[in-house]
C-alpha cells in the first residue's frame, strides 16, 4: 500500500510503499507555495517500556506491557495481522460492555451521550436512548431516514429526508425545530458554543440562535452544503462545499462571508479548538486544510478512501483521522500545524478504520475497524486496550460520555455496546 501526504502543494511528491519509492508530478493549485510532507510506513511510536496507567478511571492499575513492535504488526499477504488479540499479553475491557439490544434492525449511524444516558441514532425512523440505570427506550423522531446528528450533554439534533430538523432530550421527549420550506433532506446539521443551532438543505445553510426569539439566518452557498462547522469562539460559521468554504458571520448581515477556495468536493468540515485552523475531507480520499490567518493551504492525502471521520484530541495538538488501516494523527500543536511535520501513524491492521472518536480528557482515541474490533490507543507510545473483538459487520458509530468514563459502540448491523471504565 502506497500511503503519502503533504501539507499543501507541493510540485513533486515522494510516493513510498511497501516495494519501494517512485516520484509523482502533482499540479499546483493556484499559486500559492506549500511544503511537502512525507509519511513512511514506519509505525511511529516510543521505546517500548512497561506501562501501568493508562489514565482512565479503574484502566490506571491495568498492566499493559508494551506497545506492539512494527515488525510484527506490519507482515505481507496474507499473513497481516490486525493486532495481537490472541494473545495473554492483550490487555481486554471487553467484559465491562453492556450488550444494547437496539431493535428492529438496521445499522447504527452515529451514538452520543447526554450526560449518562447513551443515544444511538438510528438509519431509519428512531434514536433509542439508554439510561443508566434502565432498560433502553427507542424513540421515533423521523418518518424516514435519519441523515444527521449532533449532540451537546443535553439533547439530540436530527435532521432526515422528511425536510425536518428535530431536537431529543435525555428524558425521551421530541420536539420539532425546524423544516425546509422546499421539502429538501437536511443532511448537515451543528451545534455552536453558545447553543445555537446550524444546519443545511441543498445550497442552502441556516443558523437559529438558542434565543428562537431571535430571526433565522440563512446563507445561499456557491453549491450544495458539504459540511458545517461552528467556530470554538464567537458566532461563526464554516461551511464546506464545492470548490472550498466560507467563513460566515451570521449576525454580521452586512458583512460579506469570506470565501476559501480550493478545487473539488468538499463533504466535512472541523474547525481546530483554538479556532486557528479549518480543515475539510473531499470526496477523493485526502483533507484540505487552511491556517486561515494567512490562508495557507494544506492538502493531507494517501488515504485508501475517503476520511469519513474526524476527531480532536483535548486541546487541538492531534487531529484523528479514519480512512487507512493505520490510525492517522496530524500534528497541530505549532502554529503552523502538520505543514513540515510527520503525522503520527499508530495500530497498523489488515483492516481499515472507519471511526475514531477521542477522548475528551486523556490523548487517547478510541478506533473503529471494518471487521468490527474496537481498540483504545494511547497517543502518548501506541499502547492499546482491546475494548471489542472483531464481530460480522463494521464499527458505524464510537462516543464517549463527557467525563471520558463510558464509551459507547454501534455496528452498520445494529449490534450496540456501552463500556464502563469507571
Amino acid at each position: 500500500m502506497q500511503f503519502f501526504a503533504s501539507a499543501a502543494n507541493p510540485k513533486f511528491a515522494q510516493v513510498c510503499g511497501a516495494l519501494g519509492c517512485e516520484l509523482r508530478v502533482q499540479k499546483r493549485h493556484y499559486k500559492d507555495r506549500v511544503a511537502s510532507v512525507f509519511i513512511d510506513t514506519e509505525v511511529r511510536t516510543n521505546v517500548p517500556k512497561m506501562l501501568t496507567n493508562f489514565g482512565i478511571g479503574t484502566l490506571a492499575g491495568i498492566n499493559l506491557g508494551s506497545a506492539p513492535d512494527a515488525g510484527q504488526r506490519l507482515q505481507s499477504g496474507s499473513q497481516q495481522t490486525s493486532m495481537s488479540v490472541n494473545s495473554s499479553d492483550t490487555a481486554s475491557v471487553v467484559e465491562r460492555t453492556r450488550p444494547i439490544v437496539v431493535g428492529g434492525g438496521g445499522a447504527i449511524v452515529a451514538a452520543h451521550f447526554l450526560g449518562r444516558t447513551g443515544a444511538f441514532v438510528l438509519g431509519e425512523e428512531a434514536i433509542v436512548l439508554v439510561p443508566s440505570d434502565s432498560d433502553p427506550r427507542r424513540v421515533a423522531v423521523h418518518s424516514g431516514a435519519i441523515l444527521t446528528s449532533v449532540a451537546d450533554s443535553a439533547r439530540v439534533i436530527t435532521g432526515g429526508d422528511d425536510s425536518k430538523l428535530v431536537l431529543t432530550g435525555a428524558n425521551g421527549e421530541s420536539r420539532f425545530l425546524a423544516s425546509d420550506p422546499k421539502h429538501r433532506w437536511i443532511d448537515q446539521v451543528a451545534l455552536g458554543p453558545d447553543g445555537a443551532v446550524a444546519w443545511s438543505a441543498g445550497k442552502t445553510a441556516y443558523v437559529q440562535a438558542k434565543d428562537q426569539a431571535k430571526e433565522l439566518r440563512a446563507y445561499e452557498a456557491p453549491s450544495t452544503v458539504g459540511g458545517l462547522a461552528f467556530f470554538p469562539k464567537g458566532f461563526r460559521l464554516a461551511i464546506a462545499h464545492y470548490n472550498g468554504a466560507t467563513l460566515w458571520f451570521p449576525n454580521a448581515s452586512g458583512a460579506i462571508p469570506e470565501k476559501l477556495e480550493w478545487k473539488g468536493s468538499h463533504l466535512g468540515a472541523t474547525v481546530s479548538p483554538d479556532g486557528r485552523f479549518l480543515v475539510t475531507s473531499m470526496q477523493e480520499p485526502m483533507l484540505h486544510g487552511w491556517r486561515l490567518v494567512d490562508r495557507q493551504h494544506m492538502r493531507m492525502s494517501g488515504y485508501a478512501t475517503r476520511v469519513m471521520s474526524l476527531a480532536w484530541t483535548p486541546g487541538g495538538q492531534w487531529l484523528a483521522t479514519s480512512g487507512a488501516t493505520q490510525l492517522v494523527l496530524w500534528p497541530f500543536a505549532s502554529k503552523d500545524g502538520p505543514m513540515g511535520k510527520t503525522p503520527r501513524l499508530l495500530t497498523p491492521s489488515a483492516h481499515r478504520i472507519d471511526v475514531v472518536a477521542c477522548h475528551p480528557r486523556s490523548d487517547v482515541v478510541a478506533v473503529g475497524y471494518t471487521n468490527g474490533m474496537v481498540l483504545l490507543v494511547r497517543i502518548e507510545d501506541g499502547v492499546e486496550i482491546l475494548a471489542k473483538k472483531p464481530g460480522e459487520e463494521p464499527i458505524t458509530a464510537l462516543a464517549w460520555s463527557s467525563d471520558g468514563l463510558l464509551l459507547a459502540w454501534g455496528t452498520e448491523a445494529g449490534e450496540a455496546g456501552i463500556i464502563d471504565l469507571a
